[in-house]
């Protein structure tokens, strides 16, 4: 599983895993990120139970395991959350930052030592060591309950499935040509996402923070002036499509 640093800064890093080659052929692709400050980390999307033991070992690379104190799930999909059963024997003290609609849910993956911390509908904050989280809400794009990750100080937005794209393992991490890579997202947003309205709702939220980097779920990250490039372009996409 590939590990990249995407943020360094004075008070806290981030970092990306991904593309891992010895995943099961039919799963798909995931990036899992992590916040990690001075004594804290936040795991964000951990993935699903069979990248379990790949993604442990990358992240025991970069922070101990006893630091970990919180964990956040953007949605209720086993391809994000699976491991949950676990991370719950790993982590000895942590939090679950995810929706409170799918909380009844989430626990079906296996709970007994992580505490269920709920998100309520109009997002929340939290505080690592002085480094300031909030979780955006993204309701309905794709699931009915559904956030996403700012950093103001980093300027980054982790943003779940929105962005995502299917990439091949051995693909650039960055969005490099944003044309050439319109077909590889064109397809899963216009099934996904059901609806406009929630669409159109979430893109003014965001175009009011001050974002110099989009990382989704799934496919590649968008920096600089692609930041801008996908907005617009998801913006001007009709969404809701069963595409036959």
């Amino acid at each position: 599983m590939i590990t990249r640093e995407i943020y360094s800064g004075e008070t806290h890093q981030w970092f990306m895993f991904g593309r891992d080659p010895s995943k099961p052929e039919k799963i798909i692709d995931t990036n899992q990120y992590m916040i990690r400050t001075s004594k804290n980390a936040l795991l964000m999307d951990p993935g699903g139970i069979e990248i379990f033991s790949a993604m442990l070992a990358s992240v025991v690379k970069q922070v101990p395991i006893d630091q970990i104190h919180h964990v956040f799930a953007s949605h209720q999909d086993p391809d994000i959350i699976s491991s949950l059963g676990l991370w719950d024997t790993a982590l000895s003290e942590a939090k679950l930052h995810a929706p409170w609609l799918w909380e009844g849910f989430i626990r079906h993956f296996g709970m007994e030592n992580i505490e269920y911390a709920p998100i309520a509908d109009e997002g929340g904050t939290i505080v690592l060591n002085g480094v300031e989280v909030r979780f955006i809400p993204a309701h309905y794009l794709h699931a009915s309950g559904n956030y996403h990750v700012y950093d103001p100080k980093a300027k980054i937005l982790m943003s779940g499935d929105v962005g995502a794209a299917l990439e091949a393992p051995e693909a650039p991490l960055e969005v490099e040509d944003f044309e050439e890579h319109i077909p590889k997202m064109k397809g899963f947003h216009q099934r996904w996402m059901p609806s406009n309205k929630a669409k159109n709702d979430w893109i003014a939220r965001v175009r009011e923070l001050d974002i110099e980097m989009i990382c989704p779920q799934h496919g590649r990250i968008f920096t600089g002036d692609n930041v801008g490039k996908f907005l617009n372009w998801l913006e001007a996409l009709e969404v809701g499509v069963a595409v036959r």
